[in-house]
């Protein structure tokens, strides 16, 4: 569900994406910085690059420690190989990131995706009917307002 277009922008956010299989994510990042532009109009959205969805976490925390941003946006795709590498990385940062999610009180959005093969990614990423990029967004957007009526 879309929230409400913002009548002006109050909000801050940032993206942290993965440069790693960059043909899906960089459609993610595009994505979402067009759906946060469109729901939070003049706001502030900065990228932040990691090489790859592992070292994710590590750049949210940075982000997080700045706390100038109402809800930061992760974006990466793990593509599953033959071995459980994959399953690892995607736990490993799924931990993470609602660890700095809860430490930091800032809403950190998961959009670091595990899928089994590029036809699911291309799906996920680039087509939008169910493109994760725009649904990062959103919630980005409907947790950081809530959080700034809570308080």
């Amino acid at each position: 569900m879309r929230p409400r277009l913002a009548p002006k922008a109050t909000l801050s956010f940032a993206i942290v994406a993965s440069q790693y299989n960059a043909q899906f994510t960089q459609p993610l990042v595009d994505n979402a910085y067009r759906e946060l532009s469109a729901l939070e109009p003049g706001a502030t959205v900065s990228l932040v690059s990691a090489p790859g969805s592992f070292e994710i976490p590590l750049m949210v925390q940075s982000v997080a420690e700045l706390d100038r941003y109402q809800a930061i946006v992760a974006l990466g795709l793990i593509i599953q190989g033959e071995t459980d590498h994959a399953a690892l990385i995607a736990q490993s940062v799924t931990t993470s990131l609602l660890g700095i999610s809860l430490a930091h009180r800032v809403p950190v959005i998961h959009g670091v995706l595990l899928v089994e093969n590029e036809e699911q990614a291309s799906a996920r990423c680039i087509e939008q009917e169910f493109n994760r990029g725009v649904e990062a967004a959103r919630a980005a957007v409907a947790s950081a307002r809530a959080l700034r009526d809570i308080k």
